[in-house]
């Protein structure tokens, strides 16, 4: 193949052909990594919204597949990126490089099986999981019965099987009626509709293309399992990385439920003498009754009436996969999906008693795992299994044998990247190394790699570093320094072109009393009323919980004139449209809005934050992952409490400027932001804005934009 034009050419050209306009950011994150794969070296790179950090991966990646021969990967956390990608980005891109290159760029998209229509499901016709449904809401069925008949009318017209071009969508109790998973597909070879499997039509479009896009989550389940789902390939490029460790830990969550253990014992009763799996099913009766006698939240230890349920779990399971017996070769097709379908709801509920067992045989300090019992009102209690973290894994599995670039718009949280890049099971970045040993600093000893999983111990010593400004991982001498076999990589921050110290203000509410647990009180109803009042609405609210959401909407609809939307009350794409298109509406919410939302202009002028957003104090999880780290020495609070909040944070403060245009204030209610000692670190995790504390500076600036508005806004027809 004839030299290639080098990166620089070939964004310059693509900039122009899509008619924008050069970026400095844009350009210097594009060379960044070209020259991190030409190396063999990770990048992490923070791009600020409006960089263009797409096309700045985008081109080089595609420069890089066509000189290797070997797709590069894209790895996005959401639908709405990955769709952007496939439907917008990728079309223009190739037909603006075509030119420049021997031919023009390939590319397409990898989703997980369970994403895709199953005829042989289809036909099958099995509804064990509606029917463990109606043991809950006997609504159910009869809703899920016509979303699966809508279903089979969808069937005869659809052309790709994507659940993704299905609308108005369904549920995921319906959709499990007509799909399978990696695990229960019985396979093309041996289904009679092997040669009509849209699955397999999107995998084969994947073949000898040069761009592959997909998501974290099957990124994760490559990582995850012996064998891999993604085509062959040593360059990945991961953005929105500040989802990673998260879509990775919900992989690799377990769970157990009685519908769970239910669905898996019917499957089983269609290949196993009646009582093997009827022992089975009384395992599911005798799980759901140890339910009712122990209380929800993290189980540090285990009720020996519970576990004695979850061990009577693993070996019912396993006498059936016994029972079952080993693949007997050729069979009719439906035996052989019936056999699938069974091996992996069974495989499932072994795996995960077994999980949930031994995660508590070492001392309480050392574990590696942690387990928790959900009972929500809307649906059947379930019992969890999951990892206090995913470095190891990510360490071994993703930065082992290929190239990594890892970027977002959010990666330094109190102002470096060791947060987290401690998450993600990266060692001492070589900048900062070299800086060390430049300097005369010896570089600590670290423990060598180790492969997943970790002990509690590594935990703590990974994510210490998260701990802020003055911790040890932040002081050089004494943080932690990368060992031989670690993975080398660098960071890259590229700014944003948006000058937020003009743009933006930061208005912290210093004067208003710390949150209470018993909603919003009388003060923070005000605040928040009269900001509203000076913006004339272009209000985006953003609320630490449904309860504090649905109360500031029902209480400020009586007082004032601007129309309030609530998450909740509609779709959030419809609702974000209303408030899009009504520059006078509000709209109130909670997490998904945190990230969600990107209107621009005079629509949203307003952000208005009720609280820091740390996690739940009861959230098994990160109580889990505080306590481990404390437990070593290390400071959990901030390794896990602050870490989250900053992150949440720099997201939802994000929605305020969308455009170099846009103007506006960040409303902060919670005065420990100014006042707290880890403050510091959750404001070095934001952009510069400028910043008070005098709430009519931040009301007289409202208003000087609202009347800008308006007075831009047409005037109505005579």
């Amino acid at each position: 193949m004839a030299d290639l034009p080098d990166v620089p050419t070939l964004l310059d050209a693509a900039v122009k052909a899509l008619g924008g306009s050069r970026r400095e950011g844009q350009q210097t994150m594009a060379e960044a990594v070209a020259t991190a794969v030409e190396q063999r070296e990770h990048l992490v790179v923070q791009a600020g919204t409006g960089t263009g950090k797409s096309l700045a991966y985008l081109v080089p990646a595609i420069r890089r597949a066509m000189e290797s021969k070997k797709p590069v990967m894209i790895s996005t956390a959401t639908i709405a990126l990955q769709n952007q990608l496939i439907d917008r980005d990728l079309p223009r891109l190739a037909n603006a490089l075509a030119p420049l290159l021997p031919r023009e760029p390939t590319f397409a998209v990898l989703k997980g099986r369970r994403n895709y229509l199953c005829r042989h499901r289809l036909h099958a016709g099995t509804d064990e999981e509606a029917e463990g449904a109606e043991l809950f809401d006997p609504r159910q069925l009869s809703s899920v019965g016509r979303q699966v008949a809508r279903l089979h009318e969808w069937a005869e017209e659809t052309v790709s099987g994507d659940r993704d071009e299905l609308v108005p969508g369904v549920g995921d109790l319906a959709w499990r009626q007509v799909s399978v998973g990696g695990n229960e597909c019985m396979g093309a070879r041996v289904c009679a509709f092997g040669q009509e499997c849209f699955a397999e039509f999107a995998r084969e479009a994947t073949t000898g293309v040069d761009v592959v896009v997909t998501n974290h989550a099957m990124l994760s389940i490559d990582m995850s399992q012996g064998y891999h789902i993604m085509p062959e390939h040593d360059t990945i490029m991961i953005d929105e990385a500040h989802e990673l460790v998260d879509r990775a830990t919900s992989v690799a969550t377990g769970a157990l439920s009685e519908r769970t253990v239910s669905v898996a014992a019917k499957r089983a009763a269609r290949l196993v003498e009646p009582g093997i799996s009827e022992r089975l099913g009384e395992c599911a009766d005798g799980l759901a009754l140890m339910f009712t006698e122990v209380g929800e939240g993290r189980l540090d230890h285990i009720d020996e009436g519970l576990a004695g349920a979850v061990a009577a779990l693993r070996d019912a399971a396993a006498a059936c996969v016994t029972a079952i017996g080993p693949n007997p070769g050729e069979i009719e097709p439906d035996a052989a999906s019936d056999r699938r379908l069974a091996l992996a709801a069974l495989e499932e509920v072994r795996e995960t008693a077994v999980r949930i067992l031994e995660s508590y045989e070492p001392p309480l300090r050392d574990r590696t795992e942690v387990v928790w019992l959900t009972k929500a009102p809307s649906k059947p209690p379930s019992l969890s299994v999951a990892p206090l973290g995913v470095g190891g894994l990510l360490r071994e599995k993703l930065f082992g044998d290929r190239t990594v670039v890892l970027t977002s718009a959010t990666l330094t949280l109190g102002g470096d990247f060791t947060a987290l890049a401690r998450q993600w099971g990266l060692g001492r970045e070589v900048v900062q190394e070299a800086a060390d040993l430049a300097a005369g600093r010896t570089p600590a000893p670290v423990p060598p790699v180790e492969a997943a999983p970790r002990t509690a111990a590594d935990v703590a010593a990974e994510d210490t570093a998260t701990e802020g400004p003055d911790s040890a991982g932040d002081a050089g001498e004494d943080g932690p320094h990368r060992a031989a076999g670690e993975p080398r990589w660098r960071a890259l921050d590229v700014g944003s072109p948006f000058e937020h110290a003009r743009t933006g203000i930061l208005y912290v509410a210093r004067h208003l009393p710390k949150p209470g647990r018993d909603g919003l009180s009388q003060e923070y109803l005000d605040e928040i009323a009269a900001l509203i009042e000076a913006s004339d609405g272009r209000a985006l609210g953003l609320f630490s919980s449904m309860r504090a959401a649905q109360q500031a909407t029902d209480e400020l609809r009586e007082r004032l004139d601007q129309p309030i939307l609530c998450q909740g009350e509609d779709s959030t794409g419809q609702l974000v449209r209303r408030f899009s298109e009504d520059e006078r509406s509000c709209l109130f919410g909670t997490l998904s809005l945190w990230q969600g939302v990107d209107v621009p202009g005079p629509s949203l002028q307003l952000v208005i934050v009720d609280r820091i957003p740390f996690p739940r104090p009861d959230d098994p999880l990160a109580s889990a992952r505080q306590r481990a780290i404390s437990a070593h020495g290390g400071n959990g609070f901030l390794a896990v409490s602050a870490t989250h909040a900053a992150l949440l944070l720099a997201q939802g403060t994000g929605r305020l400027l969308r455009s170099t245009d846009d103007r506006g204030v960040i409303a902060v209610l919670d005065p420990r932001l100014a006042t707290a000692g880890y403050g510091g670190f959750l404001r070095s995790s934001l952009p510069p804005y400028w910043g008070t504390a005098d709430p009519e500076v931040a009301r007289a600036a409202l208003r000087r934009l609202a009347e800008k508005a308006g007075a831009a806004e047409p005037e109505p027809a005579a």
